[in-house]
């Protein structure tokens, strides 16, 4: 895998190599579309993450490059993300009708999913822009990767565990904070966003890094990943459930919209406390401990 910085090699080379491969990868998906335009979108945005996640670990050195370019794909994802909410509501009822306590209520929750997918299927038709912004994000992607042809992240390769020591205590501390917010009796589902976003960072940064020692950073990234998978389906429950206020008429009076909500109000609370119990866990070491460690195993690797 590209998606990597390896401590044997230059960091200049390596930054600019996991970057230009991952926007590579969307421009690619974007134009040639496999599966489909929405597939496609998809796709390109997990890349668009990742990139993003790589310039927040090297921010240390390239405190102005990361901010201008992290708001320019931020920006871009964003223009992208129109039919995603709608398809994770459709993802929350699959999970709703796999954990279904009863015949009824599997079949009200398939009803829902239905609803939901027809839905979701209207307000495509009523996207009519998205072709346009798909290809807006291909001239971004090009953009971006002009502009990472004119910066260096030179840096001795014992210099750079600072860096990484650095880059590393800052996002751990953002994830610590948004954690702490969480525990809050009435947090709101938007604390769980800025978690999850941390998290996905914290993910992404094991996989970075993971060569520096392959077997626990491949194990704490596993635990980072099932974490972010479990605070989706959480805030996709959330939104499912806001949907469900606000458009009770999409189920015609019918009881199915009381039975999703009662299955989400029992669903979600286990989620919440799965995923704090997963959060606490994944960060229960200090960050200027874990900082200090990584750069002794990045020093390590080099020697």
């Amino acid at each position: 895998m590209s998606y990597r910085v390896r401590p044997d090699r230059a960091l200049d080379g390596e930054v600019h190599k996991a970057a230009t491969h991952q926007l590579g990868k969307a421009i690619a998906v974007l134009t040639d579309r496999p599966q489909g335009l929405h597939e496609a979108v998809h796709a390109a945005r997990k890349n668009i993450k990742r990139v993003r996640a790589l310039y927040r670990l090297i921010a240390p050195i390239a405190r102005e490059f990361q901010q201008h370019e992290n708001d320019r794909l931020r920006d871009m994802a964003r223009s992208l993300s129109g039919l995603r909410d709608a398809t994770a509501l459709i993802e929350a009822s699959h999970y709703l009708q796999t954990t279904a306590k009863s015949e009824d209520e599997l079949q009200a929750l398939s009803r829902v999913t239905d609803v939901l997918t027809s839905r979701r299927d209207r307000l495509a038709e009523a996207e009519t822009d998205l072709e346009s912004k798909a290809r807006l994000a291909i001239t971004t992607c090009n953009e971006a990767l002009e502009t990472l042809k004119d910066v260096s992240f030179e840096a001795r390769r014992r210099d750079a565990a600072g860096l990484f020591q650095k880059g590393w205590r800052k996002n751990l501390r953002k994830a610590v904070q948004a954690l702490s917010e969480c525990h809050v009796e009435a947090a709101h589902a938007e604390c769980f966003h800025d978690l999850r976003k941390r998290s996905q960072d914290y993910w992404m940064h094991h996989m970075l890094l993971r060569d520096v020692w392959p077997a626990a950073m491949h194990a704490k990234q596993l635990e980072a990943k099932i974490l972010v998978d479990v605070l989706g389906r959480y805030l996709d429950m959330s939104m499912l459930a806001d949907v469900a206020d606000r458009e009770p008429h999409l189920f015609n009076g019918s009881d199915d919209h009381a039975r999703l909500l009662e299955a989400i109000i029992s669903r979600q609370q286990a989620a919440r406390e799965e995923a704090l119990n997963r959060a606490c866990w994944v960060f229960a070491d200090k960050p200027e401990r874990e900082a200090r460690t990584i750069k002794r195993l990045w020093l390590e690797a080099v020697d």
